[in-house]
């Protein structure tokens, strides 16, 4: 991690990515990258779904390879590259056949290192294999809930899941929230835990690196009036007046409450529910 001189109190915290330790250096294939307006929280009817997103510095889209379906061709990395739209750093896969993608990076893989996608290959950082070739206590991400679906499970910064049984057509993964989920046999995982680990500790140190990222302020709702929340109102300051907390629709959430919809389709799959609080692992 990189460390500031307290010039200001805002710096006295602050801390950061060491990028040159990591990063290549090389300047995105354009080939790969477009521009696009990004969708800042709202659906296709322009309704805000996920509150406190908007502003922040424009990006330009990476097209990442999540599909994966250059099978047995060995590819090298050519770089690895920072990339504004998601905590994971990225590299450049040139291709035996000389076609060029992005792939989501684990935290070993470095510069010139060769690469595979297939059945029965080594069981390196960076490989990707059916769920049924990988042994257990086998760490991987980038993994498909579907088989040919596209890697959908475990992409952000150091997370990785943990291959802990087989059963069948079914493959156990304990998922980096502690939840294991049965996958088929046939989906496809690569080896490894995300690369950028240290993302987690890094510290803003000031409100405006959070709306650099496209982070919009959020406002306590026992700060509200109670027309405005149901944490709102009270002399001033007050306790929830209710067991649970409650979202501003008035949904359970936080502190440990379950808020899974209770008939959803993939609770089949569930072969124990996630567990909350600090002492969680």
């Amino acid at each position: 991690m990189k460390t500031y001189k307290p010039t200001t109190p805002s710096r006295r915290k602050m801390s950061g990515i060491n990028y040159r330790n990591v990063l290549s250096g090389d300047k995105p294939t354009k080939s790969l990258v477009k521009g696009g307006k990004r969708h800042v929280g709202r659906n296709n009817q322009g309704r805000i779904t996920t509150r406190h997103k908007g502003g922040g510095h424009k990006r330009r889209f990476r097209d990442v390879d999540f599909t994966y379906d250059k099978i047995n061709i060995p590819y090298k990395i050519a770089s690895v590259e920072y990339d504004p739209n998601r905590s994971g750093f990225i590299g450049l896969a040139v291709y035996k056949d000389g076609e060029k993608r992005y792939v989501l990076l684990p935290k070993e893989v470095k510069v010139g290192e060769e690469l595979v996608t297939g059945s029965n290959v080594e069981a390196k950082p960076g490989n990707r294999m059916p769920l049924d070739d990988i042994t257990l206590g086998t760490s991987v991400y980038n993994v498909e809930i579907k088989p040919q679906g596209g890697a959908k499970l475990i992409r952000s910064a150091g997370s990785y899941g943990e291959v802990i049984a087989k059963d069948g057509n079914y493959v156990d993964i304990k998922m980096p929230s502690t939840e294991v989920r049965k996958i088929h046999k046939t989906a496809w995982a690569t080896i490894g835990a995300v690369s950028n680990e240290e993302n987690k500790l890094r510290n803003y140190g000031k409100a405006g690196t959070s709306r650099h990222k496209g982070i919009r302020p959020t406002v306590r709702g026992t700060a509200m009036n109670p027309v405005d929340h149901p944490h709102g109102g009270g002399e001033g300051r007050q306790g929830r007046g209710r067991r649970r907390a409650v979202s501003l629709w008035g949904k359970p959430t936080g502190k440990g409450q379950k808020t899974r919809t209770p008939k959803k389709y993939s609770n089949k799959f569930i072969v124990s529910r996630r567990k909350v609080g600090k002492k969680r692992k």
